[in-house]
Formats: C-alpha cells, sequence, structure tokens
C-alpha cells in the first residue's frame, strides 16, 4: 500500500492540480491512499479540497489538520496517519506525471533492500522562460531542479532526494525517528535543512536510497520566486537552517560546516570570474548574494 502525502499551506491555487495529476496515475486506485495536511490554510485550500473529493470520489482521500505551523509538524502527522508501507511526498505547488506511483511501486519491490528513492524535480515557469541570470546551482537553489538522467542510480557526490519528490519506506521513519520540527518552513519563513538531517540520518545507520528517472514531478514557479526578496529571504533561511542542524548534532560539526562554507566560497569566486570572462556578471552576482547570504546567517 502506498500513501501519498501532501502537507499544504495556503496553495488553493495549486492543490487541486496536484491532487487530480495523482488521480489520473495510470496505477490501481485500490493500492494507493492521498493523505493530506492542512497546515492551518486560511485560504480556498478547504473548498478546492472538497471539489477534487466530488470528481474524484473513487480515489482515497483522507484530510488532517495539524494546528502546529511548519512543514516538518505537517510531515510527522502525514507519517502517523498515513497506512501505506511506501511513503511518498508530494509538493503542493506541483504535478506529476502518469507513470509517478507506477514508476515507485515497481523500485520498491525489486528493490527490497533500498529504504528510500527520489525522481526527477523539473521547473515549470509560470511567466514563461527562465531569467537569464539563472545558473546551475541557482536553478537548484530556487526551483528545487534535480535531474541526474534518465537511468537509475546513485545519487552523485553528496545529493539526496529532493523533499518534494522523495519516497521512503515507513520503517525509515522507525529507525531514525521523525523530521526535526526545529528545522524547514514555517508559514512565511523559508527555513530548510530536514530533509538534509533525514537522509544523514539514514547514511549514518547504513539505510540506501537511490535516483529513479521514472516519477516525475513538475514544480510550478510563480514570478515572485524569481524576485530580490523572495531570493534574499531562501538564501538566509539556508543559513539559518545550517547553523541549527549542525548545532543540533554537535559543536564539532558545526566547526566542520563553517570550514566547508569556505570552500564554498572559493568556488563561488571561481564561478564570478568565469562568468564575469564571458561578459554574463549577473550569473556571477547572484551567486555571490547567495553565498553572502547564507554565510552570515550561519554565522
Amino acid at each position: 500500500m502506498i500513501s501519498v502525502i501532501i502537507c499544504t499551506y495556503n496553495r488553493d491555487k495549486y492543490i487541486y492540480g496536484v491532487l487530480q495529476s495523482i488521480a489520473l496515475n495510470d496505477y490501481p486506485k485500490s493500492k494507493y491512499e492521498i493523505v493530506l495536511v492542512n497546515n492551518n490554510s486560511t485560504d480556498n485550500t478547504e473548498a478546492e479540497v472538497a471539489r477534487f473529493a466530488s470528481d474524484y470520489p473513487d480515489v482515497t482521500l483522507r484530510t488532517f489538520v495539524e494546528t502546529n505551523q511548519g512543514l516538518s509538524y505537517a510531515r510527522n502527522r502525514g507519517i502517523k496517519e498515513s497506512g501505506g508501507n511506501i511513503l511518498i511526498y508530494v509538493d503542493d505547488d506541483a504535478t506529476v506525471n502518469k507513470e509517478y506511483l507506477s514508476g515507485y511501486a515497481a523500485f520498491f519491490e525489486a528493490n527490497p533492500d533500498i529504504s528510500a528513492a527520489g525522481g526527477p524535480i523539473i521547473p515549470d515557469y509560470e511567466e514563461g522562460e527562465e531569467p537569464e541570470w539563472m545558473t546551475y546551482f541557482i536553478k537548484r537553489l530556487l526551483t528545487a531542479y534535480l535531474y541526474f538522467g534518465d537511468k537509475e542510480r546513485e545519487f552523485p557526490g553528496k545529493n539526496y532526494p529532493g523533499g518534494g519528490n522523495a519516497a521512503y519506506r515507513k520503517a525509515v521513519f522507525e529507525k531514525v525517528g521523525l523530521y526535526n520540527v526545529e528545522l524547514g518552513r514555517s508559514g512565511g519563513n523559508l527555513g530548510g535543512g530536514e530533509e538534509k538531517d533525514i537522509f544523514n540520518k539514514m547514511i549514518a545507520a547504513g539505510m540506501k536510497f537511490r535516483y529513479i528517472p521514472q516519477p516525475v514531478l513538475y514544480h510550478k514557479i510563480p514570478k515572485y520566486k524569481l524576485e530580490k526578496d523572495y531570493f534574499n529571504r531562501l538564501t538566509c533561511g539556508i543559513g539559518a537552517s545550517e547553523k541549527a542542524r549542525t548545532l543540533a548534532v554537535s559543536k564539532g560539526c558545526y566547526i566542520k560546516r563553517l570550514f566547508a562554507e569556505l570552500i564554498k566560497w572559493g568556488g563561488t569566486l571561481v564561478l564570478w570570474c568565469w562568468y564575469a570572462i564571458q561578459f554574463k556578471p549577473g550569473r556571477g552576482n547572484m551567486l555571490v548574494r547567495f553565498r553572502w547570504n547564507v554565510t552570515r546567517n550561519l554565522l
């Protein structure tokens, strides 16, 4: 049994679309449920969810309200309420392809020794083409872009599944614990680090996870996510979250993260020079602003 967990907060514009994309999957409806956790939405989310339930009565949809504000609280509520042994997190501002559920189901059935998996996350720009200043690194940051090819493989380097398109065996959380509620987004706070924390614990416990190409998520990117204010809030949130995450492990882990930041600065300055040579200073400047916001909040 698969439990698709959708945690939502004030996304009435998108919530029907993501639910519908799941309902249109080529996977038997008797083999999955949707667990929707409403994290105190104040818009028309409830009405949009009711509209979906009316339009697709053959889909098992269970809804809950999590009154503790924060994505990690909502994700943990989803785990507790789920009846499936495979839990799939889907972002509330996205849509998925028709092979989404069948792709995850086939993977876990064929790989009983693997505990988690993640698929591609492709940005869907509402205003058309992506801006000229966009680089691979900024794209990963602003849109959660993730693509490592059309073949199943290990995640390269220190990469791990994106939080908006990730699947776990429920046993993962029984072994490593739930999401750290001190991390992650909460209302207008753009914190993070909760997924990284889970996967670091999985690695320490010897649990395996893989990249699979079949389940694709298309992430809606509205215009405001490409503006300076959002960029600054997001990158500052990353720095603050990294400080909280590493200090929760140990002071030594935090100091190690500071040294890693120095290395990241070296790479950033090399890229700035490279873009300057190409007469594309806007790209380099965005990378420097990203690094500066992370560093000052990390400190």
